[in-house]
């Protein structure tokens, strides 16, 4: 296959879901040689904010010399950019080859009666073997759904895992109290490893706590009582945590800072383990460390700014977020969200701040909840709503409307945030796919 065959296979694969559990997936991966076997990772499981976790660790790691392959999902701007290599997307004949092998392995489980791997569990096998193919000294793995029973969940051999915040999510397959999801997010954690925790809500942190009893593992928590010298902006921030003394982060968002600091208990765990962190190398890869569509300013006079608050805990924090930074502005929203989200929450979570709304639905995407759909359950929360007929459409109304001290926010589902941004950059960003 070349790449755009390639792209057909997987887009082909995609339109049958997902499914949990890894029976297909070692089956797959056994046919492949097990690339996994031969990388080191961090496991990255939680409802909120591991993503961030990710980009911080990442580029601290290919800071300090070491080779780090990044493996995320979903993605905003580019098919490639779930797979990266020191910030550098797979190049285009590397996926070709690896997705031809796939593919020849998927066929042979075929043949033998077996049910052929979801294009998630496909996509995390061409991720193994590409880190594997560039020699990766480690890999920053950030699981899809859950932790138990994803696809990512068939590694052997974790450095460290990190598990950020849980709050609830995706309960139609994790279960319906947070015990129950929380089981699911600790469930990446491997015996005698080294575990790290955001500060949690006091159902989640039990369970990790004692599945890491249970597991003899050494489990280090965020302790958000050690936070002070807080200074939030959306362009800079800064903190003091522990021994670590003003902190800078480019990331913004009221949340990124206690992200950070998860970040930085894992710093000192990879420490533990052999890595050589100095404080210099880690304070960069801090301070370098972008997360594009995760509280993103885009453009100033009026600031734009997109965010992927998706579920009520994301939901929360951007409206902390808009309330610390800007209050008395006039806040105007694009919002799109999907339809087995809890999207009643987010409203009413963020709606009652807004000047305006405009809804949007996400192209070409089954899961999107219609514009129409979405404006008529905001209307009951902030009567200032009406549906766009496109993303484009919707850019444009917002950004005719604000005047230059206004804020405009696009949020909600990640999946059309990367055309919203092309948008407002006037197709400043290449939004390949």
């Amino acid at each position: 296959m070349n790449y755009t065959e390639a792209r057909v296979y997987l887009d082909e694969i995609s339109k049958y879901g997902s499914v949990l559990g890894l029976e297909s997936m070692k089956e797959l991966l056994d046919r492949l040689g097990n690339p996994q076997d031969d990388l080191k990772f961090i496991h990255i499981s939680g409802t909120n904010g591991k993503g961030s976790v990710l980009a911080y660790l990442s580029t601290v790691l290919s800071g300090a010399g070491y080779r780090t392959g990044r493996y995320i999902s979903p993605t905003l701007f580019s098919y490639r950019e779930r797979i990266q290599v020191d910030q550098e997307y797979i190049e285009k004949d590397a996926l070709a080859r690896h997705v031809t092998k796939i593919a020849a392995a998927v066929e042979d489980m075929k043949t033998a009666g077996l049910a052929g791997p979801t294009a998630f569990e496909i996509e995390t096998a061409l991720a193994f073997l590409y880190f594997k193919e560039k020699h990766c000294d480690i890999v920053t793995l950030e699981t899809g759904l859950g932790g138990l029973l994803d696809a990512t969940n068939v590694i052997r051999t974790p450095v460290i895992e990190v598990i950020a915040s849980i709050s609830m999510d995706h309960m139609d397959c994790l279960g319906d109290t947070l015990e129950k999801i929380a089981q699911q997010k600790a469930g990446i954690i491997k015996p005698n490893t080294l575990v790290v925790s955001a500060a949690q809500q006091p159902e989640a942190g039990k369970v990790i706590a004692d599945t890491c009893k249970e597991k003899s593992c050494s489990l280090r928590t965020v302790d958000p009582t050690q936070l002070r010298d807080i200074r939030y902006g959306y362009d800079l921030q800064s903190f003091s945590y522990k021994a670590w003394v003003n902190v800078q982060i480019r990331l913004a968002g009221s949340y990124q800072i206690q992200n950070a600091a998860l970040a930085l208990e894992a710093v000192e765990a990879l420490r533990e383990a052999g890595y050589q962190l100095s404080d210099e190398q880690v304070r960069a890869g801090m301070l370098n460390t972008v997360w594009r569509g995760r509280f993103t300013l885009l453009r100033r006079d009026p600031v734009v700014i997109i965010d992927g608050a998706h579920n009520p805990g994301a939901a929360q924090e951007l409206k902390q977020s808009l309330e610390l930074y800007f209050p008395g502005k006039k806040l105007h929203y694009i919002m799109g969200m999907f339809k087995d989200k809890d999207v009643q929450t987010v409203i009413e979570l963020t709606a009652p701040l807004a000047e305006d709304i405009i809804t949007v639905e996400t192209p070409h995407n089954p899961r999107a909840l219609p514009a129409q759909a979405l404006c008529q359950a905001v209307r009951g929360v902030n009567s200032h709503v009406q549906a766009a007929e496109s993303i484009a459409q919707a850019v444009k109304m917002s950004l005719e409307r604000a005047d230059k001290e206004d804020i405009i926010i696009i949020f909600g589902s990640l999946s059309f945030l990367g055309e919203a941004e092309k948008e407002v950059l006037n197709g400043g960003v290449n939004n390949e796919q």
